[in-house]
Protein backbone atom coordinates (compact mmCIF):
# COMPACT_ATOMS: atom_id res chain seq x y z
CA UNK A 1 0.00 0.00 0.00
CA UNK A 2 1.42 3.61 -0.83
CA UNK A 3 2.45 6.09 1.71
CA UNK A 4 -1.26 8.04 0.43
CA UNK A 5 -3.10 4.60 0.33
CA UNK A 6 -1.90 4.36 4.19
CA UNK A 7 -2.51 7.63 5.41
CA UNK A 8 -5.85 7.83 4.36
CA UNK A 9 -6.81 4.36 5.60
CA UNK A 10 -5.34 5.56 8.97
CA UNK A 11 -7.48 8.55 8.74
CA UNK A 12 -10.66 7.16 7.60
CA UNK A 13 -10.23 4.26 10.65
CA UNK A 14 -9.61 7.26 13.60
CA UNK A 15 -12.39 9.28 11.95
CA UNK A 16 -14.87 5.97 12.87
CA UNK A 17 -13.23 5.90 16.12
CA UNK A 18 -13.25 9.46 17.26
CA UNK A 19 -17.55 8.57 16.17
CA UNK A 20 -17.22 6.01 17.97
CA UNK A 21 -16.04 7.30 21.40
CA UNK A 22 -18.41 10.40 20.68
CA UNK A 23 -21.54 8.36 20.61
CA UNK A 24 -20.32 6.09 23.10
CA UNK A 25 -19.37 8.68 25.79
CA UNK A 26 -21.97 11.70 24.85
CA UNK A 27 -19.29 13.92 23.91
CA UNK A 28 -19.39 17.06 21.93
CA UNK A 29 -15.76 17.96 21.89
CA UNK A 30 -14.17 16.70 18.39
CA UNK A 31 -10.56 17.63 19.66
CA UNK A 32 -10.94 15.58 23.14
CA UNK A 33 -12.83 12.75 21.20
CA UNK A 34 -9.98 12.51 18.64
CA UNK A 35 -7.08 12.42 21.31
CA UNK A 36 -8.96 9.79 22.92
CA UNK A 37 -9.20 7.94 19.76
CA UNK A 38 -5.48 8.32 19.00
CA UNK A 39 -4.71 6.57 21.99
CA UNK A 40 -7.02 3.58 21.06
CA UNK A 41 -5.60 3.46 17.88
CA UNK A 42 -2.09 4.27 18.52
CA UNK A 43 -2.02 6.76 15.13
CA UNK A 44 -0.09 9.70 16.81
CA UNK A 45 0.72 10.94 13.39
CA UNK A 46 -1.36 14.32 13.33
CA UNK A 47 -1.00 14.48 9.98
CA UNK A 48 -2.97 11.28 9.78
CA UNK A 49 -6.23 13.20 11.58
CA UNK A 50 -9.26 13.32 10.07
CA UNK A 51 -10.81 16.80 9.74
CA UNK A 52 -14.34 17.57 11.81
CA UNK A 53 -16.09 17.08 8.82
CA UNK A 54 -15.03 13.99 8.38
CA UNK A 55 -15.42 12.85 11.93
CA UNK A 56 -19.18 14.32 11.66
CA UNK A 57 -19.60 12.39 8.37
CA UNK A 58 -19.00 9.40 10.10
CA UNK A 59 -20.78 9.99 12.95
CA UNK A 60 -24.04 10.38 10.89
CA UNK A 61 -22.81 6.67 9.30
CA UNK A 62 -22.70 5.56 12.82
CA UNK A 63 -26.01 7.05 13.96
CA UNK A 64 -28.26 6.04 10.63
CA UNK A 65 -27.39 2.69 11.62
CA UNK A 66 -27.44 2.21 14.86
CA UNK A 67 -29.54 5.02 16.44
CA UNK A 68 -32.26 3.65 18.43
CA UNK A 69 -36.03 4.06 17.91
CA UNK A 70 -36.13 6.04 21.54
CA UNK A 71 -32.91 8.20 20.64
CA UNK A 72 -34.97 8.67 17.10
CA UNK A 73 -38.21 9.93 18.94
CA UNK A 74 -36.49 11.96 21.40
CA UNK A 75 -34.80 13.78 18.86
CA UNK A 76 -37.89 14.24 16.53
CA UNK A 77 -39.52 15.59 19.69
CA UNK A 78 -36.52 18.08 20.08
CA UNK A 79 -37.09 19.45 16.76
CA UNK A 80 -41.13 20.04 16.59
CA UNK A 81 -39.36 21.63 20.51
CA UNK A 82 -37.53 23.77 18.95
CA UNK A 83 -40.31 25.03 15.87
CA UNK A 84 -42.17 25.59 19.23
CA UNK A 85 -39.50 28.25 20.71
CA UNK A 86 -39.02 29.80 17.09
CA UNK A 87 -42.23 30.15 16.69
CA UNK A 88 -41.75 32.33 20.02
CA UNK A 89 -39.00 34.29 18.38
CA UNK A 90 -40.33 34.33 15.13
CA UNK A 91 -40.03 38.23 14.81
CA UNK A 92 -35.61 37.47 15.16
CA UNK A 93 -35.39 35.63 12.39
CA UNK A 94 -34.44 32.46 13.97
CA UNK A 95 -32.43 29.71 12.70
CA UNK A 96 -31.95 26.20 14.25
CA UNK A 97 -28.30 25.06 14.55
CA UNK A 98 -26.16 22.30 16.52
CA UNK A 99 -26.86 18.47 17.02
CA UNK A 100 -30.69 18.95 17.24
CA UNK A 101 -30.48 20.05 13.25
CA UNK A 102 -27.63 17.92 12.36
CA UNK A 103 -28.34 15.01 14.48
CA UNK A 104 -24.65 14.37 14.96
CA UNK A 105 -24.20 15.26 19.11
CA UNK A 106 -25.73 14.53 22.25
CA UNK A 107 -29.31 15.54 22.30
CA UNK A 108 -29.14 16.36 26.15
CA UNK A 109 -27.07 19.46 24.84
CA UNK A 110 -30.52 21.07 23.75
CA UNK A 111 -31.77 23.54 21.43
CA UNK A 112 -29.80 26.50 19.98
CA UNK A 113 -31.18 29.16 18.13
CA UNK A 114 -29.82 32.09 16.27
CA UNK A 115 -31.80 35.38 16.84
CA UNK A 116 -31.06 38.45 14.70
CA UNK A 117 -31.64 41.50 16.41
CA UNK A 118 -30.71 45.43 16.12
CA UNK A 119 -30.06 45.07 19.75
CA UNK A 120 -29.45 42.42 22.31
CA UNK A 121 -32.35 44.19 24.58
CA UNK A 122 -34.75 43.33 22.22
CA UNK A 123 -34.66 39.60 23.02
CA UNK A 124 -34.44 40.41 27.01
CA UNK A 125 -37.78 42.57 26.28
CA UNK A 126 -39.09 38.98 25.01
CA UNK A 127 -38.15 37.01 27.45
CA UNK A 128 -39.01 39.55 29.53
CA UNK A 129 -42.58 39.45 28.39
CA UNK A 130 -42.85 35.79 28.64
CA UNK A 131 -41.28 35.65 32.16
CA UNK A 132 -38.73 33.55 31.02
CA UNK A 133 -35.92 33.41 33.73
CA UNK A 134 -33.07 33.26 31.76
CA UNK A 135 -28.60 32.82 32.37
CA UNK A 136 -26.60 35.24 30.36
CA UNK A 137 -23.28 34.71 28.89
CA UNK A 138 -21.19 35.79 25.86
CA UNK A 139 -19.49 33.42 23.30
CA UNK A 140 -16.66 33.36 20.95
CA UNK A 141 -17.85 33.02 17.10
CA UNK A 142 -15.25 32.73 14.24
CA UNK A 143 -16.40 34.30 10.63
CA UNK A 144 -14.38 34.34 7.85
CA UNK A 145 -11.26 36.08 7.01
CA UNK A 146 -10.07 34.93 10.66
CA UNK A 147 -12.16 37.33 12.91
CA UNK A 148 -13.69 36.85 15.88
CA UNK A 149 -16.90 38.40 17.43
CA UNK A 150 -18.16 37.74 21.22
CA UNK A 151 -22.47 37.49 20.69
CA UNK A 152 -24.55 37.13 24.19
CA UNK A 153 -26.25 33.98 24.39
CA UNK A 154 -29.40 34.04 27.12
CA UNK A 155 -29.92 30.20 28.57
CA UNK A 156 -32.79 28.73 29.60
CA UNK A 157 -35.07 25.47 30.31
CA UNK A 158 -38.21 25.00 28.44
CA UNK A 159 -40.05 21.47 30.41
CA UNK A 160 -36.16 20.55 31.24
CA UNK A 161 -34.83 21.27 27.66
CA UNK A 162 -32.26 23.84 27.57
CA UNK A 163 -32.92 26.36 25.51
CA UNK A 164 -29.56 28.93 24.14
CA UNK A 165 -30.42 31.83 22.47
CA UNK A 166 -27.30 33.20 20.25
CA UNK A 167 -28.04 36.46 19.48
CA UNK A 168 -26.86 37.92 16.40
CA UNK A 169 -26.89 41.34 14.82
CA UNK A 170 -28.89 41.44 11.54
CA UNK A 171 -26.08 42.10 9.49
CA UNK A 172 -25.22 38.19 10.20
CA UNK A 173 -28.31 37.17 8.07
CA UNK A 174 -26.02 37.42 5.24
CA UNK A 175 -22.54 36.44 6.78
CA UNK A 176 -23.08 33.92 9.64
CA UNK A 177 -20.60 32.93 11.83
CA UNK A 178 -18.57 29.99 10.55
CA UNK A 179 -19.41 26.19 11.36
CA UNK A 180 -16.78 24.97 13.34
CA UNK A 181 -16.91 21.56 12.52
CA UNK A 182 -16.96 22.63 8.30
CA UNK A 183 -15.51 26.19 8.71
CA UNK A 184 -18.46 27.17 6.46
CA UNK A 185 -21.07 29.86 7.29
CA UNK A 186 -23.66 28.30 9.72
CA UNK A 187 -26.79 29.07 7.89
CA UNK A 188 -28.88 26.77 9.94
CA UNK A 189 -32.45 26.05 9.63
CA UNK A 190 -35.51 28.40 9.68
CA UNK A 191 -38.52 26.73 10.54
CA UNK A 192 -40.08 25.71 6.92
CA UNK A 193 -36.58 23.37 6.53
CA UNK A 194 -36.97 22.05 10.10
CA UNK A 195 -40.37 21.17 9.64
CA UNK A 196 -39.78 19.38 6.17
CA UNK A 197 -36.69 17.90 8.21
CA UNK A 198 -39.57 16.02 10.33
CA UNK A 199 -41.93 15.11 7.41
CA UNK A 200 -38.64 13.34 5.78
CA UNK A 201 -38.49 11.15 8.56
CA UNK A 202 -35.60 13.59 10.39
CA UNK A 203 -31.81 11.96 9.48
CA UNK A 204 -30.52 14.02 6.68
CA UNK A 205 -27.77 16.72 7.57
CA UNK A 206 -29.02 20.08 6.14
CA UNK A 207 -25.57 21.98 6.77
CA UNK A 208 -23.70 19.20 4.93
CA UNK A 209 -26.41 18.76 2.46
CA UNK A 210 -26.20 22.64 1.61
CA UNK A 211 -29.43 23.67 2.50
Amino acid sequence: MSGPDRANGARQRMAYETARIMVEQGLADFDRARRKAAERTGILDRRSWPSNEAIQEALLTQRRLFRDLHHARELAQLRRDAIEAMRAFEGFSPRLIGPVLDGTGPVELGIQLYLFAERPEEVVFRLLDRQIPWQERERSFRYGGGERRNHPVFRFLARETPVELIVLPRTALRNPPLDPVSERPDRGADIGEVQRLIAEGGDQDLRLSGS
